[in-house]
Protein backbone atom coordinates (compact mmCIF):
# COMPACT_ATOMS: atom_id res chain seq x y z
CA UNK A 1 0.00 0.00 0.00
CA UNK A 2 1.50 3.64 -0.56
CA UNK A 3 1.78 6.11 1.26
CA UNK A 4 2.56 9.87 1.41
CA UNK A 5 5.84 10.86 3.01
CA UNK A 6 6.68 14.57 3.36
CA UNK A 7 10.47 16.24 3.76
CA UNK A 8 10.47 19.66 4.78
CA UNK A 9 13.55 21.55 4.56
CA UNK A 10 14.24 25.44 4.75
CA UNK A 11 13.18 26.43 1.52
CA UNK A 12 10.62 23.62 0.30
CA UNK A 13 7.96 20.96 2.04
CA UNK A 14 7.86 18.05 -0.61
CA UNK A 15 5.43 15.27 -0.32
CA UNK A 16 5.80 11.76 -2.66
CA UNK A 17 3.49 8.63 -2.39
CA UNK A 18 6.09 5.53 -1.54
CA UNK A 19 5.76 2.20 -1.53
CA UNK A 20 6.90 0.74 1.66
CA UNK A 21 10.46 -1.79 0.96
CA UNK A 22 9.05 -5.28 1.97
CA UNK A 23 12.29 -6.28 4.28
CA UNK A 24 11.96 -3.69 6.68
CA UNK A 25 9.29 -3.25 9.11
CA UNK A 26 6.84 -0.28 9.36
CA UNK A 27 8.70 0.59 12.84
CA UNK A 28 12.11 0.16 10.95
CA UNK A 29 11.52 2.10 8.21
CA UNK A 30 9.64 4.69 10.11
CA UNK A 31 12.71 5.04 12.16
CA UNK A 32 15.05 5.16 9.32
CA UNK A 33 13.25 7.81 7.31
CA UNK A 34 13.13 10.15 10.57
CA UNK A 35 17.19 9.75 10.62
CA UNK A 36 17.05 10.70 6.78
CA UNK A 37 14.31 13.45 7.68
CA UNK A 38 16.90 15.00 9.69
CA UNK A 39 19.93 14.48 7.70
CA UNK A 40 18.60 16.16 4.51
CA UNK A 41 17.82 18.95 6.46
CA UNK A 42 21.55 19.42 7.06
CA UNK A 43 22.44 18.15 3.18
CA UNK A 44 20.02 21.64 2.42
CA UNK A 45 21.84 24.25 4.25
CA UNK A 46 25.36 22.85 2.55
CA UNK A 47 23.47 23.04 -0.13
CA UNK A 48 22.89 26.31 -0.33
CA UNK A 49 26.01 27.64 0.78
CA UNK A 50 27.75 25.56 -1.97
CA UNK A 51 25.39 27.04 -4.89
CA UNK A 52 26.28 30.80 -3.35
CA UNK A 53 29.80 29.94 -4.14
CA UNK A 54 28.90 29.26 -7.27
CA UNK A 55 26.52 32.52 -7.79
CA UNK A 56 23.76 29.91 -8.41
CA UNK A 57 20.00 30.54 -7.36
CA UNK A 58 18.67 28.05 -4.45
CA UNK A 59 15.99 26.47 -5.21
CA UNK A 60 17.74 26.39 -8.35
CA UNK A 61 14.82 26.73 -11.18
CA UNK A 62 15.55 23.95 -13.10
CA UNK A 63 17.70 20.50 -12.79
CA UNK A 64 19.30 18.06 -15.54
CA UNK A 65 20.97 15.05 -14.52
CA UNK A 66 23.70 13.68 -17.02
CA UNK A 67 25.78 10.23 -16.72
CA UNK A 68 28.62 8.70 -18.38
CA UNK A 69 28.76 5.13 -18.26
CA UNK A 70 32.58 4.38 -19.40
CA UNK A 71 33.64 7.28 -17.69
CA UNK A 72 31.69 6.22 -14.30
CA UNK A 73 30.39 9.98 -13.98
CA UNK A 74 26.86 12.00 -13.26
CA UNK A 75 26.45 15.65 -13.49
CA UNK A 76 24.10 17.67 -11.83
CA UNK A 77 23.62 20.63 -13.94
CA UNK A 78 20.72 23.42 -12.94
CA UNK A 79 19.82 26.96 -14.18
CA UNK A 80 19.22 30.03 -11.73
CA UNK A 81 16.42 31.02 -14.39
CA UNK A 82 14.18 29.08 -16.96
CA UNK A 83 15.82 31.49 -19.77
CA UNK A 84 19.03 31.31 -18.72
CA UNK A 85 21.77 28.65 -19.63
CA UNK A 86 22.22 25.24 -17.59
CA UNK A 87 25.14 25.63 -15.17
CA UNK A 88 27.11 22.73 -13.93
CA UNK A 89 26.94 22.40 -10.28
CA UNK A 90 28.74 19.15 -9.39
CA UNK A 91 30.29 15.93 -11.09
CA UNK A 92 29.50 13.24 -8.77
CA UNK A 93 31.68 9.11 -9.45
CA UNK A 94 29.75 6.40 -10.05
CA UNK A 95 30.78 3.81 -7.56
CA UNK A 96 30.35 0.49 -10.04
CA UNK A 97 29.41 -0.24 -12.86
CA UNK A 98 27.32 -3.20 -14.68
CA UNK A 99 27.27 -4.41 -18.02
CA UNK A 100 28.75 -3.05 -21.69
CA UNK A 101 28.86 -0.36 -24.00
CA UNK A 102 25.03 -0.29 -25.55
CA UNK A 103 21.37 0.25 -24.38
CA UNK A 104 19.02 -1.74 -21.80
CA UNK A 105 17.30 -4.31 -23.86
CA UNK A 106 15.55 -7.19 -21.30
CA UNK A 107 15.06 -7.96 -17.96
CA UNK A 108 18.41 -9.56 -16.57
CA UNK A 109 20.92 -8.06 -19.00
CA UNK A 110 22.60 -5.78 -16.16
CA UNK A 111 22.86 -3.18 -18.46
CA UNK A 112 22.48 0.56 -17.54
CA UNK A 113 20.45 1.71 -20.22
CA UNK A 114 21.19 4.76 -22.41
CA UNK A 115 19.22 7.11 -24.09
CA UNK A 116 17.08 9.99 -22.27
CA UNK A 117 14.66 9.45 -19.69
CA UNK A 118 12.93 12.18 -16.43
CA UNK A 119 12.55 11.05 -12.89
CA UNK A 120 9.23 9.37 -12.05
CA UNK A 121 9.38 8.43 -8.67
CA UNK A 122 11.68 9.56 -5.09
CA UNK A 123 12.11 7.16 -2.88
CA UNK A 124 13.30 8.21 0.99
CA UNK A 125 12.70 4.72 1.69
CA UNK A 126 15.05 2.68 -0.07
CA UNK A 127 16.98 -0.21 0.75
CA UNK A 128 19.99 1.41 -0.93
CA UNK A 129 19.33 5.19 1.31
CA UNK A 130 17.66 6.87 -0.99
CA UNK A 131 16.77 6.72 -4.52
CA UNK A 132 15.43 8.00 -7.48
CA UNK A 133 13.52 6.41 -10.37
CA UNK A 134 14.15 6.67 -13.98
CA UNK A 135 10.76 5.62 -16.34
CA UNK A 136 12.87 3.02 -18.44
CA UNK A 137 11.59 1.80 -20.47
CA UNK A 138 11.17 4.86 -22.21
CA UNK A 139 8.52 5.53 -25.40
CA UNK A 140 11.75 4.33 -27.53
CA UNK A 141 12.57 1.30 -25.11
CA UNK A 142 9.22 -0.15 -25.58
CA UNK A 143 9.67 -0.13 -29.48
CA UNK A 144 13.26 -1.56 -29.28
CA UNK A 145 13.63 -3.83 -26.44
CA UNK A 146 12.07 -7.20 -25.56
CA UNK A 147 8.32 -6.90 -25.90
CA UNK A 148 7.63 -9.03 -22.87
CA UNK A 149 10.46 -8.50 -20.58
CA UNK A 150 12.33 -5.07 -20.86
CA UNK A 151 13.21 -4.65 -17.38
CA UNK A 152 12.76 -2.27 -15.00
CA UNK A 153 13.21 -0.55 -11.98
CA UNK A 154 16.37 1.44 -12.92
CA UNK A 155 17.11 4.06 -10.23
CA UNK A 156 20.22 6.27 -9.12
CA UNK A 157 20.73 5.67 -5.75
CA UNK A 158 23.02 5.57 -2.58
CA UNK A 159 25.33 2.52 -1.94
CA UNK A 160 27.68 1.39 -4.40
CA UNK A 161 26.10 -1.99 -5.83
CA UNK A 162 24.38 -2.41 -9.44
CA UNK A 163 22.82 -4.31 -12.07
CA UNK A 164 21.25 -1.63 -14.47
CA UNK A 165 21.37 0.87 -11.81
CA UNK A 166 23.94 4.26 -11.36
CA UNK A 167 24.76 4.51 -7.64
CA UNK A 168 27.04 7.71 -6.53
CA UNK A 169 26.97 6.46 -2.66
CA UNK A 170 24.90 7.84 0.22
CA UNK A 171 26.01 11.19 0.73
CA UNK A 172 25.99 12.06 -2.62
CA UNK A 173 22.50 10.36 -3.27
CA UNK A 174 21.44 13.00 -0.52
CA UNK A 175 22.74 15.91 -2.33
CA UNK A 176 21.16 15.08 -5.49
CA UNK A 177 17.60 13.94 -3.63
CA UNK A 178 17.49 16.91 -2.14
CA UNK A 179 18.16 19.12 -5.45
CA UNK A 180 15.51 17.39 -7.36
CA UNK A 181 13.13 17.78 -3.95
CA UNK A 182 13.63 21.41 -4.35
CA UNK A 183 12.98 21.86 -8.03
CA UNK A 184 10.36 19.53 -8.29
CA UNK A 185 8.94 21.40 -5.20
CA UNK A 186 9.26 24.75 -7.32
CA UNK A 187 7.35 23.03 -10.27
CA UNK A 188 10.01 20.70 -12.47
CA UNK A 189 7.54 18.10 -13.14
CA UNK A 190 10.05 16.20 -15.73
CA UNK A 191 13.62 16.07 -14.23
CA UNK A 192 15.62 15.19 -17.55
CA UNK A 193 17.98 12.08 -17.12
CA UNK A 194 20.46 11.84 -19.96
CA UNK A 195 22.62 8.29 -20.06
CA UNK A 196 25.49 8.50 -22.32
CA UNK A 197 28.77 5.30 -22.95
CA UNK A 198 31.09 8.13 -22.96
CA UNK A 199 32.39 11.56 -22.96
CA UNK A 200 32.84 12.10 -26.22
CA UNK A 201 35.29 15.48 -25.69
CA UNK A 202 37.76 12.35 -23.58
CA UNK A 203 40.01 10.76 -26.48
CA UNK A 204 40.52 7.39 -24.62
CA UNK A 205 36.54 7.35 -23.74
CA UNK A 206 35.75 7.79 -27.45
CA UNK A 207 38.26 5.53 -28.35
CA UNK A 208 37.45 2.76 -26.09
CA UNK A 209 33.37 3.37 -27.31
CA UNK A 210 34.88 3.20 -31.22
CA UNK A 211 36.67 -0.14 -30.48
CA UNK A 212 33.72 -1.45 -28.68
CA UNK A 213 31.20 -0.95 -31.39
CA UNK A 214 33.46 -1.21 -34.48
CA UNK A 215 31.71 -4.56 -35.80
CA UNK A 216 27.94 -4.01 -34.16
CA UNK A 217 26.23 -1.82 -37.00
CA UNK A 218 23.46 -1.46 -34.60
CA UNK A 219 25.01 0.08 -31.82
CA UNK A 220 26.74 2.44 -34.36
CA UNK A 221 23.26 3.77 -35.41
CA UNK A 222 21.83 3.78 -32.05
CA UNK A 223 25.43 5.74 -30.62
CA UNK A 224 25.44 8.46 -33.67
CA UNK A 225 21.31 8.66 -32.93
CA UNK A 226 21.98 9.56 -28.97
CA UNK A 227 25.35 11.28 -29.67
CA UNK A 228 23.26 14.49 -31.27
CA UNK A 229 22.07 15.70 -27.55
CA UNK A 230 25.16 15.70 -26.48
CA UNK A 231 26.20 17.36 -28.85
CA UNK A 232 23.59 20.12 -29.00
CA UNK A 233 23.77 20.45 -25.02
CA UNK A 234 27.52 21.01 -25.09
CA UNK A 235 27.06 24.39 -28.39
CA UNK A 236 24.08 25.70 -26.40
CA UNK A 237 23.46 24.72 -22.42
CA UNK A 238 19.93 24.56 -23.29
CA UNK A 239 17.88 20.98 -23.96
CA UNK A 240 16.49 20.15 -27.13
CA UNK A 241 12.95 18.95 -27.77
CA UNK A 242 13.59 14.69 -28.18
CA UNK A 243 10.67 13.02 -29.52
CA UNK A 244 10.89 9.03 -30.88
CA UNK A 245 9.77 8.25 -34.28
CA UNK A 246 8.06 4.75 -35.42
CA UNK A 247 11.45 2.74 -35.61
CA UNK A 248 12.16 3.96 -32.17
CA UNK A 249 14.99 6.29 -33.16
CA UNK A 250 15.21 9.66 -30.97
CA UNK A 251 14.46 12.87 -32.95
CA UNK A 252 15.30 16.72 -31.71
CA UNK A 253 13.06 19.37 -32.77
Amino acid sequence: MKRLICFCGWAFCFCVAVIPVCAQSSAGAQKNFLRQQGSLNKIEDSLQKQFEKLNLSWPPAAMYIRSFKYDRQLEIWVKNSLASPYQLFKTYKVCIQSGTMGPKRMEGDYQVPEGFYYINEFNPNSVYHLSLGLNYPNASDRILSDSIRPGSAIYIHGNCVSTGCIPIGDFQIEEVFVIASAVNAEGQEFIPVHVFPVRYNVKNSLGYLNKAIENNDYLQSFNANIRQVYDYFETKKQLPVIMVNKKGEYVLN
